[in-house]
This record gives C-alpha cells, sequence and structure tokens, in this order.
C-alpha cells in the first residue's frame, strides 16, 4: 500500500475513506491507535493508505473534490 495522505483530522479521514470506499478504492487507515501512546492530544498524524492499482484514481478523486492539497506529494 502506498500513502495518499497524512492528517491528525478525522473528520477529514473519515470523509476521505467514505469517498474512497463509494468508489471502489482499497485503503487503511493506518496509525489509528497510535492515539493511546500520545494521550489522544494528535501529535501522529494518520496514514491513509491506498492500493497501488487504485492510487491514480484515488488522487483524482480528491483533486475533484477539492483536496489534492491534501496529498502528501503535491502542495
Amino acid at each position: 500500500m502506498i500513502e495518499l495522505l497524512r492528517s491528525n483530522d478525522p473528520v477529514l479521514l473519515s470523509f476521505l475513506s467514505a469517498l474512497l470506499k463509494d468508489a471502489g478504492i482499497a485503503h487503511f487507515v493506518a496509525d489509528g491507535h497510535m492515539s493511546i501512546l500520545d494521550g489522544s492530544i494528535g501529535a501522529i498524524p494518520r496514514r491513509l493508505l491506498v492500493d497501488e492499482d487504485g492510487l491514480e484514481e484515488a488522487r483524482s478523486l480528491l483533486r475533484d473534490a477539492e483536496l489534492g492539497h491534501e496529498l502528501s506529494d503535491e502542495g
């Protein structure tokens, strides 16, 4: 799996997970349980990972949703 983005925003991650699920793109939110270690202060960003086969489609989907600035490799 390849990192699509990192974020501390649980609402954004939830929205993007739903978007990817609806598009049929396999994905996984990594580091979701790290809040146990950081005391729930959000110091450790969660990573949204997608299968390599769906990476370009996922990036395009985020750009279409005007969230391209959130992508790990784009500013």
